[in-house]
């Protein structure tokens, strides 16, 4: 487990690639105990916010803090932060099983026996549980990152469209585990382009245009 936090500040964030201005300059506010979700059109900024919370990319300009934490100490941050990424980045090669105690390894999750059952077992991994990861549709290996996710109890949760590939009974569990997250005092930062799901989970939506926020609605 990282370092411990109850609020992610971001003031004047901007990101460019190039000539091209991807956040231009925002403010926002996270708390402890609280799952907003983020919409807007590709190219509006969603994804790179996302990587600058994530600790996994640097702005151009802006700070974050993490509580009384800063990009500086972004090496003890990312053992408190969990990332389901658009790119799925687990290893093709290791079966589902093998991605998380790969994980709990890295993350030096106490009892991770335990952990990776009820991961496991909220998910309905077993089917495929030792196969090869390439073997997986995009809904299964999603079920697998998401589990990696959760797996080490983040204090900050950010995933980039976690419903995708994701049938119907998947979708409610992921929306009971997102629950389970907030009531255990996580902050929860979601990207979708899923109006409905969003507006279901989360307990914020913002909505961005442009490197801009346009929105922000409890």
């Amino acid at each position: 487990m990282g370092l411990d936090f109850d609020e992610v500040a971001v003031t004047g964030l901007t990101k460019s690639y190039g000539a091209t201005l991807a956040l231009a300059g925002i403010d926002l506010r996270f708390a402890s105990g609280s799952t907003t979700a983020i919409l807007g059109a590709n190219g509006s900024g969603k994804s790179t916010l996302l990587w600058l919370l994530a600790l996994l990319s640097r702005p151009t300009r802006g700070n974050i803090r993490y509580g009384e934490y800063g990009m500086d100490d972004a090496a003890e941050l990312r053992g408190a932060i969990g990332f389901v990424a658009h790119q799925l980045q687990l290893y093709p090669g290791l079966s589902g099983l093998e991605n998380l105690e790969l994980s709990s390894e890295l993350y030096g999750v106490a009892d991770a026996p335990r952990r990776i059952e009820a991961l496991e077992q909220a998910l309905g991994l077993a089917e495929y549980w030792t196969r090869p990861l390439r073997t997986y549709s995009r809904g299964q290996a999603q079920r697998i990152a998401i589990a990696r996710a959760l797996l080490h109890s983040p204090r900050l949760l950010l995933m980039d469209e976690p419903s995708t590939g994701l049938d119907e009974g998947s979708t409610d569990v992921l929306a009971d585990l997102l629950a389970q997250q907030r009531e255990a005092g996580a902050i929860t930062v979601m990207v979708s382009h899923e109006v409905g799901f969003a507006e279901r989970v989360a307990d914020r939506v913002i909505r961005m245009e442009r490197g801009r926020i346009r929105g922000d609605q409890p």
